[in-house]
């Protein structure tokens, strides 16, 4: 069995993941019927503004404030959207960040909270922890950014750095009851780590922020290390700040690949599932799919049904070098090479919010003539590996996939289509 057009294939999964996860798609239902009284409705994230929107459409103009990333902001009735910077944070998202406390603050027991988490809400929510300045807050988050570090570790870091985060932002609307609906993009769907987890308890301490920073080799202000040794105002799970708080994931990677599972197989292809919270080094764990890849082939016959590899997660990047790229461009950069111009294999990477890394590209599609393409014009895809520039790579070779703002953000989506040679 041939494929027509493996590109548009791949595409066309990557579009129905993004789109069971949009939030006008989805989190209606999750939603309960209006409370009684006064309600308020805050959040952060990539896909906060539409996850606003979305809450409106069901229970029409509310009181309330959301934080975006910059050309991430949708239509409200009545709460206000803010948008400021993602992912190293700025003053926009500190100075909205100060106002949604205030607006927490003095509320009753009779009082409700709507909090809309998503990924991204690490750097959209910022209140760095007394004595830390916003530009110092702003290196460090870089230097976790280039390490290389796993999303948790980095999460842990930032929560004890900041006044919102680790159920910082549940506490401060104590004793309200509150609702937090959360679109994962964390492997493992833990609501700890998804944007730091501004309303989940967390058990940690400073010394295991303190640990992860050696580990990784950070250097950070005096000021920094001087507040992690400090008691933080991280909310232990069994505070009873926490006790009126109800967390729910509704979204989540699993579902997008699930979708993107039942597509490919009404399709005619046969899927093989990598796993759905894949971590690791994007160019290793792209070697590690090319092998998977190759050897899948191996086992095919003419006539056979193609097969397509699939797996989400969060993949990370060590900056070694001064390109443009990021942890899925990386991937298919890397996924590129390690398949050497095998015939019949194509590849997709991209990241669900449309935004890899440092571009405005959401990944990229490999073919079996990109290393062809490459050589054409004279772009050396080795080089642009060890300058981490594969968004460079793609933007001269040809594969970049824009999406421009998705509205949600379940994290990484890779597609490997094999065919019989």
């Amino acid at each position: 069995m041939s494929i027509e057009n493996p590109a548009d294939l791949l595409r066309s999964l990557f579009d129905h993941a993004v789109e069971v996860a949009d939030p006008m798609q989805s989190l209606a239902r999750h939603l309960p019927p209006k409370p009684e009284g006064r309600v308020i409705v805050v959040g952060a994230g990539k896909a906060s503004a539409r996850m606003a929107e979305a809450v409106e459409a069901v229970w029409g103009p509310c009181q309330g404030l959301v934080i975006t990333r910059y050309g991430y902001a949708r239509p409200c009735q009545g709460i206000e959207i803010i948008e400021a910077a993602h992912p190293v944070p700025d003053a926009a998202g500190q100075a909205a960040t100060e106002r949604m406390l205030t607006l927490l603050q003095g509320l009753g027991e009779d009082d409700f909270v709507l909090a809309l988490i998503s990924g991204g809400a690490s750097s959209l929510l910022v209140a760095p922890s007394t004595g830390i300045t916003l530009p110092e807050k702003q290196e460090v988050n870089a230097a976790l950014l280039a390490s290389g570090a796993p999303i948790q570790q980095m999460n842990v870091v930032r929560k004890h750095l900041s006044r919102v985060k680790g159920g910082q932002l549940a506490a401060a609307a104590y004793p309200a009851t509150m609702l937090s609906l959360m679109i994962s993009d964390v492997p493992g769907d833990d609501m700890s780590m998804i944007g730091s987890g501004p309303t989940v308890g967390d058990a940690s301490v400073n010394s295991d922020a303190t640990a992860i920073l050696e580990r990784w080799g950070i250097a950070v202000p005096n000021s920094v290390t001087v507040t992690l040794q400090k008691r933080s105002g991280v909310v232990a799970p069994d505070d009873v700040r926490l006790s009126r708080v109800k967390n729910r994931i509704y979204a989540a990677p699993r579902q997008s690949l699930d979708a993107a599972e039942a597509l490919a197989t009404n399709a005619g292809l046969r899927v093989v599932r990598l796993g759905n919270d894949v971590e690791g080094e994007a160019r290793q764990v792209a070697r590690q799919h090319a092998e998977r890849a190759l050897a899948e082939q191996a086992k095919l016959s003419a006539g056979d049904k193609p097969v397509v590899l699939l797996s989400g997660g969060e993949l990370t990047v060590t900056r070694r070098g001064n390109g443009v790229g990021g942890p899925n461009a990386e991937y298919a950069l890397a996924l590129a090479i390690a398949l050497n111009q095998a015939p019949d294999i194509w590849g997709l990477a991209c990241d669900t919010d449309g935004v890899d890394g440092g571009a405005e590209v959401a990944g990229a599609i490999i073919a079996p003539d990109t290393l062809q393409r490459a050589r054409e014009v004279r772009s050396d895809p080795h080089a642009a590996l060890d300058a981490n520039d594969a968004h460079g790579f793609f933007e001269r070779v040809g594969g970049q996939v824009v999406t421009g703002p998705t509205f949600t953000n379940v994290n990484d989506f890779r597609a490997i289509v094999v065919a019989p040679q």
